[in-house]
């Protein structure tokens, strides 16, 4: 018997152009410096094919080398300065969408969630990593 799938949606807004704000999210010298959940976590390697069919990929690791894991997708949407969707390698889908607001960009992200971690947990660390990408673009990289 199939379970529905339950999502997640994460959100912010970040107080830059929406040009500045997709570069930052998309480009792998960038992704390296903003996606963590915490300071004791880093990101040393990031890929990015940017295009319909092409893969993400990105490292985690914890920075005292303890554990880390990778992070993969294809994307099934990619519209520039608008939206990205992705199917990650065990079929669970991720959606962002970019939106000009007044004074910066909206980013809302939204994901299925896994089944081995809370929901509550989940949101955590995924807001925790969009903050960490609000914190980084706001500084003006």
């Amino acid at each position: 018997m199939a379970t529905q799938q339950q999502s997640i949606t994460i959100e912010t807004t970040v107080n830059a152009p929406v040009e500045k704000v997709w570069e930052i999210w998309n480009k792998p010298e960038h992704i390296i410096q903003w996606n963590s959940a915490s300071p004791d976590w880093h990101t040393p390697s990031a890929e990015n094919d940017l295009r319909v069919g092409g893969q993400l990929k990105s490292r985690m690791e914890a920075r005292d080398g303890s554990m880390g894991f990778d992070f993969a997708g294809t994307y099934t949407e990619v519209k520039e300065n608008e939206k990205l969707a992705y199917t990650l390698g065990d079929g669970r889908n991720v959606e962002i969408i970019f939106t000009a607001v007044e004074g910066g960009t909206h980013v809302k992200e939204t994901f299925d969630a896994e089944n081995q971690n809370s929901l509550e947990m989940q949101r955590m660390g995924w807001q925790a990593i969009l903050d960490s990408f609000r914190a980084y673009a706001e500084k003006g990289q």
